[in-house]
C-alpha cells in the first residue's frame, strides 16, 4: 500500500494517512463522498456500549464522523523563525482568504486550534481539492508546500498532537518512541528537546566570546534552566523506532528535516525492543564493573490498532470493519505497553494512544498492561485533566462490551465461558479474560482520555498516561489468563469439517488465524514450545501456504506486521513460546556473562538466541547493519577543520563521526551527542538495527588553493557549530536587501568592482580567503532592518560569493521574509555577451557536474536521503543544463581548478572574442 510521504502533502494524495488501520482496507481508491458510510456493526458496537450518551449528541457524534476531516498542521516550535512563519499565515494569508469565495460562499480560512500551547497549530474546513486547483490559493498553497518542505511547517493531524504534549518531555530527558512511522509525533518530541536551547546556546557563547576578549573582567553570570551542563545544547536524547524497515525510512525523511544530533532511529519489534547497554561507570581498582542499561525518561506506545477513529479520513474504514481487527491487535498491544513499562525509568512516564474508540484497545490494554506489572501498587494512571484545559474530552470508560467476530455482545468473561462450555464456538477463540472491564474494575480508568469526533471536529483518539511507581517484574502471559487448554488447530479444523450442517452451510474456515492466532495467548510457562503448540505451528504453516490470504500491500501496517511477524518466527523456528517470554525481559539483548537482574525472566535458549541478532545474518531481505565511527579527536582533518574556522577549544572534538565501515573522512563528517555516541559504540556488533543517527556538519569540496579547507559546513550542522567560530571566517548582514539579493542571485560576482553591488558585506567578502565562511543575518531597529537573528552558510570562490541552500528553501525564505515570488538568477548559467548580464566567465550551462567520491561505501538503502542531499550540495549543474536543488558551487571550482593557466579571469574575459552568439574562451577551454 502506498504510504503518504513525510513532507510536501499539500499537492496530490500519495495515498493512505494514519497510524492506525490494522484492518483490512480496501485498495481501491474512492472519493470520500463515494464511499457509503455505514457499517451495522460498527454502530451497534457503540451505540449498545453508550460511549456517547442517547439524543442529541449521539446524533452528532455519528455525524461528525460522516463528514470528512479538516486539514490541521502545525508550526515547528524548536526553530527561531518558526514565529515568523506564523506570523506571515496571519498577516499576509489569512486576510486574503477571507476575500475569497468558492460556490459563491466565503472561504473559511485557517484558524487556530485553541488548546494546542502558543497557538502554532491551525486547521481548516476547506477541502484539499479546493486548495490544490482553485486558482485565488495558489500563493497560498505555494507557502504551505515550501514552508513543509524546508520544516517549517508540518501536517499532523489535530488528535495526533496530543500524545507527545502530555509527556512533558525536558531538554536533558531520554525519549523513546516505540512506534515512531511516520514520524509526525516524532518530530514533536525532538522539538521538545530542544526547547529553548538556542537561546541558551547564545548565552553561553556570549560568555565564552566575553571571556576571551576580558578574561580578568568576564564574570560567570548566572544562568536559568536545568541543561546547562553542555554548554546550553539539549543533552537529551530521542529514540524514534519502527519495526517495519520501509516505514522507518519515512521516519528517517520526517524526522532529518529537523537537524537534530540528539536522535537515533531504530529498527526493532516494539513488542521485544531491545534493551541499550551503555559504558560502565568507572569502578575502583579490582572491582567487576557491572552492566549500565539505558532507561528512558520518557515513552510515547502510539500502538498498531484497528483505527477506526480515523474513518474521518479513511472512509474505507466504514466498509471494512469487522469486530476482529481489534481483538486479534490485543496482544500485541499489551505486549508494546508492558516492554515500555519495563524499559521507563522509576518516575517516568508512559503515554499509550491509539486511534481506535474500541475498549478492548484501550482500557483493556491499560487493564491488562498494569495486571501484569504488579497492578496499582507499581504503575499509575496520572490525572491529566488539568492538562490542556480547552481540549474537551471525555472519561474513560468503566464498562464495556467485547463483540465477538459474529456481531454477539459479551458482558463479561463468565458469559464467554459458559458459551465455550456447552460447545466449541471458533469466534470466541480470540475473546480472553483480560478484555473485559471486570479485569481492571479497581482502576482509576476514568482518568483515561478519550477524543470524540464531535466535540472539536476531529478524528477519535484515546490518551491515557502512566507513571512508573517502582522496579517490576512483569508476570508472564499464562498467569494473566484463565486457562491454556486450547484446542490445537487440527482439532479446530477437524470439528469444523465434522460439525452437522443443521442451517444448511458448512462454516468456513477462512484463514487458519481467524480460529487459531498465532499469538501467545496460551503460551506454555516453560521456554519449550509443547507437542500440542508444535502441533499447531505445523498446521498454520500448512494452511497458510495453501490458504487465498491477500498480500501484504492489501492489508494495514499493523496487520501487515502480525503477518510479518508470524512467518519470520516460521523461517527462524522459534516457538511459539519464544515471543511471549522475550517480551517479559528487561534487558535484552544482553552479553551471555551479564547477569540476570531481580525483574528479569530468563527466555529459552534457542529464542534468545534468535532474538539476540549478534551471529544472524541478513532477514527479510534487510540492508547489512550501518557503520557509524567516530573520529579521533586529534584526526588531522578535524585539525584542518577547527583550524580553518578557528573554532573555540571548548566545542568538543570527540562527538564527529562517518557513515563508513572504514572509519575514513571522505564523503562527509556527521556530529553527534555524547549520549547517542555512547549508545553507537557500545551497542556496536550487538543486534542493534541502528538506521540513521547524526547530522552532517562538513562536507568534503574538490577545491584547490594552499589555504582553503576542503570541508565545507553544511546547513544542516551550521547551527550546532557557529556560535563557537572565529570572525575571520564570518561575515555580518544587517539589511534586508542585501539577503535579497542574495537569495535570488546565485553566483553575485565579488571581482573587480562587482564587490560593491554586495552593500554592506561586499568589503568583508572581497577580502576573505576563499572557501566557505559563515554569514550571520543580525537584528537591527533600522527600516531596513531584520527582526530575527540568522545564519547561513557562504562559498567564496575565486571571483564569485554563493549561498549554499537549496533553491525551495531560497524561494521559501523570499516568500516568508519578503513576499517575494521572483524567479532565482543563476549567474553561472548565464553567457558573457557584449551589453549581457555579468556572469561568472569560467562556468557555463553544459560544463559537467563535479564527480563526487562516495567514501560511504555506495548507496545504502537507508541513506537514500543522505545520498540525495549529497548529490544535491555538489553537483547543482548536470549534463543536460538543469540545475539541483542546491548551488553550482562544486561545478565553479571544478572548473576554476582546469584553469589555473589563466592567471587573470577579468583580463581572459576581456580578451574572448565579442560577436553576438559566441561563447567564451574560457568556456570554450572547458
Amino acid at each position: 500500500m502506498p504510504q503518504r510521504k513525510g513532507r510536501g502533502n499539500w499537492g496530490k494524495n500519495k495515498g493512505k494517512s494514519g497510524r492506525g488501520g490494522g484492518n483490512n482496507w480496501s485498495t481501491e481508491r474512492k472519493s470520500y463522498a463515494e464511499v457509503p458510510k455505514v457499517n451495522e456493526q460498527f454502530e451497534r458496537l457503540y451505540n449498545d456500549m453508550s460511549i456517547v450518551p442517547e439524543g442529541e449528541e449521539r446524533e452528532q457524534f455519528w455525524a461528525a464522523l460522516r463528514r470528512e476531516l479538516p486539514n490541521s498542521f502545525r508550526f515547528c516550535g524548536s526553530k527561531g523563525h518558526a514565529l515568523a512563519v506564523q506570523k506571515n499565515l496571519d498577516e499576509h494569508f489569512i486576510p486574503q482568504i477571507k476575500s475569497m469565495k468558492f460556490d459563491d460562499q466565503t472561504v473559511e480560512p485557517p484558524m487556530p486550534i485553541t488548546w494546542y500551547p502558543n497557538q502554532l497549530a491551525y486547521y481548516m474546513t476547506t477541502p484539499k481539492n479546493v486548495i490544490r486547483k482553485f486558482p485565488p490559493f495558489a500563493a497560498f498553497q505555494k507557502f504551505l508546500v515550501s514552508e513543509t518542505a524546508v520544516g517549517n511547517i508540518s501536517r499532523q493531524e489535530a488528535v495526533s498532537m496530543i500524545p507527545p504534549l502530555l509527556l512533558d518531555v525536558q531538554s536533558h530527558h531520554t525519549v523513546l518512541d516505540l512506534c515512531a512511522a511516520p514520524g509526525s509525533k516524532s518530530a514533536q518530541l525532538v522539538e521538545m528537546l530542544h526547547a529553548g536551547e538556542e537561546s541558551r546556546i547564545r548565552k553561553a557563547t556570549k560568555q565564552h566570546q566575553d571571556a576571551q576578549a576580558d578574561p580578568a573582567g568576564a564574570a560567570d553570570e548566572t544562568v536559568e534552566g536545568n541543561d546547562w551542563s553542555d554548554d546550553g545544547r539539549a543533552t537529551g536524547l530521542l529514540v524514534a523506532n519502527d519495526v517495519n524497515y520501509q516505514r522507518a525510512q519515512m521516519l528517517v525523511h520526517q524526522v532529518k528535516r529537523l537537524n537534530s544530533p540528539n536522535l537515533i532511529v531504530t529498527n526493532h519489534d516494539a513488542t521485544m525492543f531491545p534493551s541499550i547497554e551503555l559504558p560502565a561507570d568507572p569502578v575502583p581498582a579490582g572491582t567487576k564493573k557491572q552492566g549500565k542499561w539505558l532507561k528512558f525518561d520518557r515513552i510515547l506506545a502510539d500502538v498498531p490498532c484497528s483505527g477506526d477513529g480515523t474513518c474521518r479520513k479513511n472512509p474505507n474504514i466504514w466498509k471494512d470493519w469487522i469486530p476482529g481487527n481489534g481483538l486479534g491487535l490485543y496482544i500485541t498491544q499489551v505486549r508494546i505497553l508492558v516492554r515500555a513499562l519495563q524499559m521507563l525509568k522509576v518516575g517516568g512516564r508512559v503515554v499509550y494512544s491509539t486511534c481506535s474508540m474500541n475498549p478492548v484497545e484501550n482500557e483493556a490494554v491499560i487493564s491488562s498492561a498494569i495486571d501484569r506489572c504488579g497492578g496499582i501498587e507499581k504503575v499509575n494512571i496520572v490525572d491529566v485533566s488539568d492538562q490542556l484545559p480547552e481540549l474537551k474530552r471525555y472519561a474513560g470508560l468503566k464498562q464495556w462490551k467485547i463483540m465477538d467476530k459474529e456481531g454477539r455482545l459479551w458482558n463479561s468473561w463468565e458469559e464467554v465461558e459458559d458459551a465455550k462450555s456447552k460447545k466449541f464456538e471458533a469466534s470466541l477463540e480470540r475473546v480472553v479474560p483480560g478484555m473485559f472491564a471486570t479485569a481492571g474494575h479497581d482502576l482509576p480508568l476514568d482518568r483515561c482520555v478519550r477524543v470524540y469526533p464531535h466535540q472539536q471536529d476531529t478524528g477519535g483518539f484515546f490518551i491515557t498516561v502512566l507513571e512508573k511507581k517502582s522496579e517490576i517484574r512483569a508476570k508472564p502471559e499464562t498467569e494473566t489468563k484463565a486457562t491454556n487448554n486450547t484446542p490445537s488447530v487440527v482439532s479446530i479444523a477437524k470439528e469444523i469439517v465434522a460439525k452437522p450442517e443443521s442451517d444448511g452451510v458448512i462454516p468456513k474456515l477462512e484463514t487458519i488465524e481467524d480460529y487459531a492466532p498465532r499469538s501467545t495467548d496460551h503460551t506454555v510457562e516453560t521456554g519449550t514450545a509443547s507437542a500440542a503448540q508444535r502441533q499447531n505451528k505445523e498446521a498454520i504453516a500448512d494452511i497458510d501456504t495453501a490458504s487465498n490470504k491477500r498480500g501484504l500491500e492489501d492489508v494495514g501496517d499493523s496487520a501487515a506486521q502480525d503477518i510479518k511477524r508470524a512467518r519470520t518466527e516460521k523461517d527462524e523456528g522459534a516457538g511459539p513460546g519464544a515471543v511471549g517470554e522475550v517480551g517479559q525481559m528487561e534487558h535484552w539483548p544482553m552479553p551471555p556473562s551479564a547477569p540476570l537482574r531481580h525483574d528479569e525472566v530468563t527466555p529459552d535458549e534457542p529464542a534468545a538466541a534468535a532474538a539476540a541478532g549478534g551471529s544472524r545474518g541478513r532477514r527479510n531481505n534487510q540492508p547489512h547493519e550501518e557503520a557509524f565511527k567516530y573520529l579521533t579527536p586529534d584526526h588531522e582533518e578535524l585539525d584542518g577543520i577547527f583550524d580553518f574556522y578557528q573554532l573555540s577549544s571548548r566545542f568538543p572534538r570527540d562527538r564527529f563521526m562517518v557513515r563508513n565501515a572504514l572509519g575514513n573522512p571522505v564523503k562527509a563528517i556527521y556530529y553527534t551527542t555524547a549520549l547517542a555516541k555512547d549508545i553507537l559504540t557500545k551497542n556496536e556488533g550487538r543486534g542493534m538495527k541502528f538506521v540513521h543517527s547524526g547530522v552532517k556538519m562538513f562536507v568534503k569540496q574538490d577545491a584547490q588553493g594552499q589555504d582553503i579547507c576542503r570541508w565545507r559546513l553544511q546547513s544542516e550542522g551550521l547551527p550546532i557549530v557557529e556560535g563557537w567560530a572565529g570572525e575571520n571566517r564570518i561575515i555580518r548582514c544587517y539589511k534586508q536587501q542585501t539577503l535579497r539579493k542574495l537569495l535570488i542571485e546565485m553566483f553575485p560576482r565579488v571581482s573587480g568592482e562587482h564587490w560593491k553591488e554586495l552593500g554592506e558585506i561586499g568589503e568583508k567578502a572581497k577580502d576573505i580567503g576563499m572557501g566557505c565562511c559563515i554569514l550571520r543575518v543580525e537584528p537591527s531597529d533600522q527600516e531596513d532592518g531584520f527582526k530575527e537573528r540568522l545564519t547561513l552558510p557562504l562559498w567564496r570562490s575565486i571571483s564569485s560569493l554563493n549561498l549554499m541552500l537549496p533553491k525551495e528553501e531560497r524561494r521559501a525564505m523570499l516568500l516568508r521574509l519578503f513576499k517575494d515570488e521572483s524567479p532565482l538568477i543563476d549567474h553561472s548559467q548565464q553567457p558573457n555577451r557584449k551589453n549581457g548580464p555579468a556572469a561568472d566567465s569560467t562556468v557555463s550551462a553544459t560544463s559537467a557536474p563535479e564527480t563526487v567520491n562516495d567514501s560511504d561505501g555506495g548507496v545504502a538503502l537507508n541513506d537514500v536521503d543522505d545520498d540525495m542531499e549529497d548529490a544535491d550540495a555538489t553537483a547543482p549543474v548536470g549534463a543536460s543544463g538543469v540545475g539541483t536543488e542546491e548551488d553550482a558551487m562544486a561545478t565553479e571550482d571544478a572548473l576554476r581548478a582546469k584553469q589555473q593557466e589563466i592567471v587573470d579571469v577579468d583580463q581572459a574575459v576581456a580578451a574572448a572574442p565579442e560577436r553576438e552568439g559566441e561563447t567564451d574562451e574560457a568556456n570554450t577551454t572547458v
